[in-house]
């Protein structure tokens, strides 16, 4: 079993929670690949928006 640095957790959870609005137990209980995918699709979002100006 791979863990990860605290504050990485903290930092992915944050951003995910800043966008979706989502509590922080249903956060934590996501695995590392769903989380990851969702800071992609967060990530995807973003850069899409800040491209249109």
């Amino acid at each position: 079993m791979t863990t990860y640095a605290p504050e990485t957790l903290r930092s992915e959870i944050a951003y995910i929670a800043y966008h979706f609005h989502w509590p922080h137990g249903e956060l934590l209980d996501l695995d590392h690949v769903e989380r990851r995918a969702y800071l992609g699709q967060i990530s995807t979002i973003n850069q899409r928006l800040s491209e249109r100006g």
